[in-house]
Parts: C-alpha cells; sequence; structure tokens
C-alpha cells in the first residue's frame, strides 16, 4: 500500500471540501474571513479529517457524505494553532513555513480568526445536508463528543495545563495528562466521529476508539521527538523551541531513545486495537506506522 499516494488523494478531498464549505472573502468582513482562510489553507497533514473520513470507510461507509464533518474538525485544530502561536501562549513566529497568524494580521485579529473557526466548525457539524448520512442522534452524539474533547477537561484543558507546567517540575503522570488531553482528545474523537458516522456497532465503537488514542499518543510523542531532531525548515515551526521554553516533554523525561521506542509502542497498541477490523482498515493501520517514521 502506497501509505503517500492516499494520504495526498484523501488531503486533497478534504482541500476541495474546505474550499467548498469554506465562507467567502467578501463583503463587510472581507479582512476578518480572509485571516480564517490564511491558517486554514496554510497547508498541513489533515490528519484528523483523514482520520474521520479512514474510519467511517474502514466500517464500508461512503466516506465522502461526511465530509462537512471532516472540515469541521480541521477547523477545529487550525483555531488551536492559532490561539497556541499567541504571544500570551507559546509566542511562535512560525507555523507551516509563514508568518503566525498575529505576525501577519496582529493579535486581535487572529483570536477573532480562531474564534471564527472554531464557531464555524459547528455550523458544519449540524448542516442540514448531513440529515441523509446521520440520524439526528448521531449528529447530537458527535457534537457531544467533539465539544467535550475540546472544552476544559480536553484540548483546551491540556493547553492550560501546559502553560502552567513551563518551566516546572512536573511527574510523568502530569506529562501523559497534558498530552492525552492536548493532542490526544481531538485526535481520539476525530476518529469517533468517522465510527459514528459510520455506524459503528458497540464493541467496534471501542476498539475505534482505543486506536484513536494510542495513535494520538504515538503522534504526541512524535512531535516531541521532532522538536527535538528536526529543523525549522522541514517543521515549518522553530525547532527546539520545547527545550527553550522548559517544556516537559517525553524526551526531557526519557531520553531521545527511550521516547522513540515508547512511540512504537503506540504505534503497536493502536494498531492491535483493530485487530477485529478486515482490510477495510488497512489505511488506518498504515497511517499509524506512517506518524511514527513522519518527519514534520
Amino acid at each position: 500500500m502506497d501509505v503517500k499516494a492516499i494520504l495526498a488523494h484523501k488531503r486533497a478531498l478534504v482541500e476541495e471540501a474546505l474550499t467548498s464549505y469554506m465562507l467567502k472573502a467578501e463583503g463587510p468582513l472581507t479582512d476578518h474571513i480572509t485571516a480564517m482562510h490564511y491558517s486554514l489553507f496554510a497547508g498541513g497533514k489533515r490528519v484528523r479529517p483523514i482520520l474521520c473520513l479512514a474510519t467511517a470507510e474502514a466500517l464500508g461507509a461512503n466516506p465522502k457524505s461526511l465530509l462537512p464533518l471532516a472540515c469541521a474538525l480541521e477547523c477545529i485544530h487550525t483555531y488551536s494553532l492559532i490561539h497556541d502561536d499567541l504571544p500570551a501562549m507559546d509566542n511562535d513566529d512560525l507555523r507551516r513555513g509563514m508568518p503566525t497568524s498575529h505576525k501577519k494580521f496582529g493579535e486581535a485579529a487572529a483570536i477573532l480568526a480562531g474564534d471564527g473557526l472554531l464557531s464555524y466548525a459547528f455550523e458544519l457539524l449540524t448542516l442540514p445536508e448531513l440529515n441523509a448520512a446521520l440520524s439526528p442522534a448521531a449528529q447530537v452524539r458527535i457534537v457531544h463528543l467533539v465539544a467535550k474533547a475540546i472544552g476544559p477537561l480536553g484540548m483546551v484543558g491540556g493547553q492550560a495545563l501546559d502553560l502552567a507546567a513551563e518551566g516546572q517540575t512536573i511527574p510523568f503522570e502530569a506529562l501523559q495528562r497534558i498530552h492525552r488531553c492536548k493532542t490526544g482528545a481531538l485526535i481520539t474523537a476525530s476518529v469517533q466521529t468517522g465510527a459514528i458516522g459510520g455506524q459503528a456497532d458497540t464493541q467496534q465503537f471501542a476498539s475505534l476508539t482505543s486506536f484513536g488514542e494510542h495513535l494520538g499518543l504515538a503522534f504526541q510523542i512524535v512531535d516531541d521527538l521532532l522538536n527535538v531532531e528536526g529543523t525549522t525548515e522541514q517543521l515549518g515551526k522553530a525547532a527546539g523551541s520545547d527545550a527553550a521554553r522548559n517544556k516537559a516533554t517525553y524526551p526531557a523525561f526519557f531520553g531521545v531513545g527511550e521516547t522513540r521506542a515508547m512511540a512504537i509502542t503506540a504505534v503497536d497498541a493502536a494498531i492491535a486495537s483493530l485487530t477485529a477490523f478486515d482490510q477495510r482498515a488497512d489505511f488506518l493501520r498504515e497511517l499509524a506506522r506512517y506518524i511514527y517514521t513522519r518527519t514534520a
């Protein structure tokens, strides 16, 4: 399986859908929507929407019917990056090889661009056209899961814990909690969204949730490694920034070698969660392996 070619195809599908569903930069809100577009269309791996679509596909569903959900997840992810880069947060100058939103448009406009993407995501999650693919109960379940994943007990809470831990000595359990909330929660919710869209039964949903949790852990561990081993050119953002801010990371706790072994263990656990699925889940398996080998 050529995972890079399949990723490129699915990424193009997501890009086309984002272009279709995103608000047009026109009228009195041109500047605001332009700022939203700037970060949303700055590139990126589109891992979260692809996970949503590929999970539904593994269950035999038509992934194209769930494109609004996939686009919503990418809007949420992009909002989180805009806010994470702000001077009051990580104060980053680069994102995906381009000036961060606040560097391009100013801090207030960047905050509003993030707010706009977050709010618009919930419009996409509840589009009437989704009624053809999802029951009202399924839509409500998805909205609840996504809201929980990105709220105070999920991504936002993880960001708060991450900021509070800067420059502090924290136990490894606290680092695990930060990673599980800040990165893992939305990745898991992306898989769960696809599972609900694919009408997973109770056991399938539990297995896919386990897959998402282990994959989210692997993704964050590799992110920690890349911040140590990658270059600014590769990453599209400042390399070595975690150490510069004295952040708690897996390499800081365990060193690069042991951290890489832990990433492999997380990938293996993610793949093992899919034991009951047939070859339609092969792309999910390969995606887990690809996340370990990625360089950006």
